[in-house]
């Protein structure tokens, strides 16, 4: 009897001190970049984010149900945010993928002045977050790895 008490505790608190990976509101973590490094206005970067979902809410069912991902410029503030595509087919409870994201719409560095001749280069990191249909916010991640973004002549 003493036994099987202990086993029973040892196994609540084995489960209780567990994380699940899979929550409510989505999670985010920073993959990489793609180009790693280096970039310029004309190009197209792309960072690439692992998200996680416990009910798999992302995605586009109609004009009114959109997840979304916010990403912000830290040098520039820009922001922008940016639809997630249909996911009806994927999306399922437990819902894990890797989420390419182009910056284009939020790339640019330090504006030009006399005192930085061309070309120069700037280290951009950037924030993102995601929302899904319930309007849950995930985590909000800023970039570990720089992004190194080229000004040309």
């Amino acid at each position: 009897m003493r036994y099987s008490l202990l086993f029973a505790i040892a196994i609540l608190f084995f489960t209780a001190c567990k994380k699940d990976k899979y929550t409510t509101a989505p999670q985010i973590s920073f993959k990489s970049f793609n180009p790693a490094e280096g970039s310029n206005y004309n190009t197209s970067a792309v960072m690439i984010l692992e998200i996680t979902d416990a009910e798999g809410d992302l995605g586009k069912l109609s004009s009114t149900e959109i997840s979304k991902a916010y990403v912000r410029n830290t040098l520039t503030n820009k922001l922008d945010s940016f639809d997630f595509p249909d996911l009806s087919r994927i999306s399922k409870s437990n819902f894990k993928a890797d989420v390419e994201i182009g910056l284009k719409q939020v790339m640019g560095g330090r504006p030009t002045t006399p005192a930085l001749p061309r070309p120069y280069q700037d280290t951009l990191y950037f924030e993102v977050y995601v929302t899904d249909f319930a309007k849950n916010k995930s985590n909000v991640i800023l970039t570990d790895k720089q992004f190194i973004f080229y000004t040309l002549p």
